[in-house]
């Protein structure tokens, strides 16, 4: 398996991953099919990803197939250009195998060179797996979102969740 930064050509794989794992997850924001993002659109994020220096998409890839990536997107303002929120996905069949926790060892060496001192996501409370991997790779519980999500006429609520990269 390999980890690296997303490149332009890999947005149409990109946007396939996404939609497929948007289709096997019940925790993602977007539920399955509601992403209407087109080629263009998605070559255009990858770019504007690409030109920030607080952001990026590393993507894990298996055999020429991507199998995972992870969205880190950097605080707009002077105030919090220091941090990034994370975003997450990797394809059910390859859950287990090790590929959240290289995404965010490869996240972090990133991160290290672009003075990123704070990660931070969200997370559905039920999603355990998710919690336990974030926790594994040092995030630690900051607070509550009630009713945050509202799912198939169900409200879940979601932590919120950060790590600190400052020694």
């Amino acid at each position: 398996m390999i980890i690296r930064q997303i490149e332009q050509n890999d947005a149409e794989n990109l946007l396939v991953l996404v939609k497929q794992i948007e289709m096997e997850s019940d925790y993602m924001l977007f539920g399955p099919a509601e992403r209407n993002i087109t080629l263009n659109q998605q070559m255009t994020l990858i770019e504007s990803v690409l030109q920030a220096r607080n952001s990026t998409i590393l993507v894990a890839e298996e055999g020429k197939m991507l199998v995972g990536y992870l969205m880190a997107i950097g605080g707009k303002a002077k105030r919090n250009r220091h941090s990034a929120y994370i975003v997450i996905g990797i394809l059910q069949s390859e859950r287990g195998k090790g590929i959240g926790t290289g995404l965010f060892k490869t996240l972090e060496k990133w991160a290290a060179t672009r003075e990123i001192l704070r990660l931070e996501l969200t997370v559905v409370v039920e999603n355990k797996s998710a919690i336990a991997l974030y926790k594994k790779v040092g995030f630690e519980i900051e607070g509550l979102k009630k009713h945050s999500l509202l799912i198939d006429d169900t409200f879940f609520d979601e932590y919120y969740m950060g790590k600190s990269l400052v020694n």
